[in-house]
């Protein structure tokens, strides 16, 4: 890499739709600066956000799925299991459309398989019964620590049972399941029923590792977040970003588009901060956050 402002490596945080910011972070810092990573990391949400980079389809994921919350009025509360048809919640039903209409056809399949390397992280439960009863138990594991440690590398969820698996997007995308592996990684027990995959039940692994570096990790690397922390890690190769200001969407709200317009508005914004504070001091670096 020559030039100070590209990145060997992306790390697509989760978030659920405030992800969006991150969409509308790279949508703006592609046109200004080189892109072009040998290795992707991403999870939860910020899956859709790495497979909307690859494919240089983020804007249309993001009008797609404003087009289906303007048809939807109801939101599942994360602690209640739906009520309905096992893995068919009123979000997995939007989420796979919004899937299958914007990255499930071959030639989105053919652009992830041979771009970079993309490798989406999920969590394994112990049980399927697990994922469905203990879910609850996880989340607030989960959101304790983020509150507690405010550090986007968690560990409690893990301590709970949770195993991660780092999946070869690419691969998946060859085998023509590149929308079953982003749907599957944006699964949150107990309000989804966990999926299958490689026959185990699968969840969300936000509640593992918001940041989760890619395998080899090496090289510049570029973190985009999704909310707040106090506490980020101080790494030569690394530069952490948060967004400005707490987003508007809320996680799986889906039923405010204007949230989501904000969420990517903001997400463009910040990145014109960003390039600003490196035109003022181009051999000076970056500091974490924004």
């Amino acid at each position: 890499m020559t030039q100070a402002t590209a990145y060997d490596q992306l790390v697509f945080s989760g978030g659920g739709t405030r992800c969006f910011w991150q969409g509308g972070f790279v949508h703006v810092l592609r046109r200004e600066i080189p892109l072009h990573p040998a290795r992707i990391a991403a999870l939860s949400g910020g899956a859709l956000s790495s497979v909307g980079f690859v494919t240089h389809r983020g804007t249309k994921i993001r009008d797609t799925m404003i087009e289906k919350f303007a048809n939807h009025d109801r939101n599942v509360p994360l602690h209640e299991p739906f009520d309905g048809e096992p893995g068919n919640s009123p979000h997995q039903r939007i989420y796979r459309d919004v899937l299958e209409s914007c990255i499930g056809d071959p030639e989105a399949e053919r652009i992830v398989a041979e771009g970079p390397q993309v490798q989406i992280m999920v969590a394994h439960p112990p049980s399927h019964d697990w994922a469905k009863l203990s879910g609850s138990a996880v989340t607030l594991a989960y959101e304790a620590d983020l509150t507690i440690r405010s550090t986007p590398h968690l560990n409690w969820a893990e301590r709970a049972g949770l195993t991660p698996e780092r999946v070869d997007a690419n691969k998946a995308a060859r085998d023509g399941k590149l929308t079953d592996l982003v749907c599957a990684a944006a699964t949150i027990p107990p309000a989804f029923d966990p999926p299958i995959w490689n026959g185990k039940p699968t969840v969300d692994a936000g509640m593992i590792d918001q940041a989760p570096l890619p395998e080899p990790d090496a090289g510049r690397t570029l973190i985009l977040l999704t909310r707040q922390y106090r506490n980020l890690p101080d790494h030569p190769d690394r530069i952490y970003l948060m967004p400005s200001e707490e987003v508007p969407a809320d996680k799986i709200d889906f039923t405010d588009p204007d949230k989501l317009r904000q969420t990517w508005a903001i997400g463009e914004e910040d990145a014109r901060r960003f390039l600003d504070a490196h035109h003022e001091n181009p051999g000076g670096g970056i500091q974490n956050g924004t």
